[in-house]
C-alpha cells in the first residue's frame, strides 16, 4: 500500500500507541497535542497492569489477555527504539484472601487460569509466609499470587514511546492542521465530553483519580492489591499507591483528604510503608467511555476519521493490542476490534 499520512490528536497512551503501530507499518505520522506528551492521566504514577479474573471468559477478556502477553516484547522494543526506560516488568501480583469463601473462590480460579491462560501465566494460592517481608495482611494466612500482572511507570513509558515515535521519523507537535489522510481522535476525557455534546447524549466522561508516590525500594517485588488499592513498586526505588475514583470534582489537579485516606488504608494493609516518605501527590482525570471499555473505531461524525479513547484504568495494559488493531483498521481497513470495544457500542 502507498504510505499513508496519519494525524493523531492526543499524545496520551492511546494516541502514542496508535502512532507507534502505524509508524512500524510505514505510515507518516504526526501527533498533535497542545499540552504536550502525557499531559493528562497518561502522565501518572501508578501503572498497575492487572488482568481480569480467569473466569466467565469472553472476547473482551481475551483481548486484554493478549495485550498483557504482548507487553513484555512490546515495551522492550519501545525501549530499544527510544533508548529510554519504560519501567515495565512482569513482576506479578499478591492479593489477600480475607475469609474461607474467598479461598474457595480462588481455588476455582486456579483451574480457570490453567484452562484460559494457555500455560503462559498462573493464578495460585500461596501461604502468606512465602512473602512475609512484602505482602498485605491476610486473615486466612493465604494470598493469591498471579504471574500475569505487570507494572509500568506511566510517565517514563509515555516519554519512551514518544521518543520512539520521533526516532522512527514521526512528529510530535503542539499545533498542526489535518492532512488529507485520516485523523485519529485520542483526546482523553475532554474528547469524550465534546463528543457527548456533539451527539446530544452521554458518550463518556472523566473520572478523577488521586495517587501518591512513596520513597521505598521494593523494585523487584510483586505489586499488591488490598482494600481496593493498588500498591506498585517501581524500577526507580519508589512505590505508588492509588487511587481514588471521583465522578464529581472541582479541580482536576488538586489532592485532598481523599488521598490521605488512600495512604492511611495502604499503610494499614501494609505496615512496612508506615515510615516511607511521600515524595509526590498526584491527581488527574481519566477518560471513561459509557461502556467502561475502550472506545475504538470509526468516528461517528467525521467521515474517514477514527477514535481511540476511553482507556480509563486499563489504558496501559491495553495499549499494545489497541495500537495493533487500530493500525489494522486505519491502514488496512481490517476491523478486528472486539464487540464491546467498538465506538458503536457507546452510541
Amino acid at each position: 500500500m502507498a504510505m499513508a499520512d496519519v494525524t493523531i490528536r492526543g499524545a496520551g497512551i492511546f494516541g502514542l500507541s496508535v502512532a507507534y503501530a502505524c509508524m512500524l507499518r510505514g505510515a507518516r505520522v504526526c501527533v498533535v497535542d497542545p499540552n504536550g506528551v502525557a499531559a493528562g492521566a497518561s502522565g501518572g504514577i501508578v501503572g498497575a497492569l492487572a488482568p481480569h479474573t480467569p473466569e466467565n471468559w469472553n472476547e473482551k477478556k481475551a483481548f486484554q489477555f493478549d495485550s498483557l502477553i504482548m507487553a513484555q516484547d512490546y515495551w522492550a522494543q519501545v525501549q530499544s527504539h527510544s533508548g529510554l526506560p519504560t519501567g515495565y516488568a512482569r513482576t506479578g501480583r499478591l492479593q489477600p484472601l480475607p475469609d474461607d469463601r474467598a479461598v474457595e473462590l480462588a481455588r476455582v480460579r486456579v483451574q480457570g487460569a490453567a484452562d484460559l491462560w494457555q500455560g503462559r501465566a498462573t493464578w495460585q494460592i500461596v501461604p502468606h509466609s512465602d512473602h512475609a517481608d512484602w505482602a498485605p495482611q491476610s486473615a486466612t494466612g493465604y494470598l493469591i499470587h498471579d504471574t500475569l500482572s505487570a507494572r509500568i511507570h506511566p510517565r517514563h513509558a509515555t516519554r519512551a514511546l514518544a521518543r520512539a515515535v520521533e526516532n522512527l521519523g514521526g512528529q510530535i507537535v503542539t499545533q498542526a492542521p489535518d492532512t488529507n489522510g485520516p485523523t485519529i481522535w485520542a483526546t482523553g476525557y475532554h474528547g469524550l465530553l465534546e463528543l457527548s455534546h456533539d451527539m446530544g447524549k452521554p458518550i463518556g466522561n472523566g473520572v478523577k483519580g488521586q495517587a501518591a508516590l512513596l520513597q521505598f525500594d521494593a523494585r523487584d517485588t510483586p505489586q499488591l492489591f488490598a482494600d481496593a488499592l493498588h500498591i506498585v513498586p517501581h524500577h526507580n526505588g519508589t512505590v505508588a499507591i492509588g487511587s481514588t475514583s471521583e465522578r464529581e470534582f472541582d479541580d482536576p489537579r488538586s489532592t485532598d483528604a481523599q488521598l490521605n485516606d488512600i495512604i492511611a488504608r495502604a499503610v494499614h494493609s501494609f505496615p512496612v510503608l508506615r515510615n516511607a516518605p511521600i515524595i509526590e501527590r498526584w491527581a488527574s482525570v481519566r477518560p471513561r467511555a459509557k461502556s467502561r471499555a475502550p472506545m475504538l473505531g470509526h468516528h461517528p461524525l467525521r467521515k474517514g476519521d477514527f477514535i481511540a479513547n476511553g482507556g480509563f484504568k486499563i489504558g496501559f495494559g491495553m495499549a499494545p493490542k489497541v495500537g495493533q488493531v487500530m493500525a489494522d483498521l486505519i491502514l488496512e481497513a481490517r476491523d478486528i476490534i472486539p464487540t464491546g470495544f467498538n465506538v458503536t457500542d457507546n452510541l
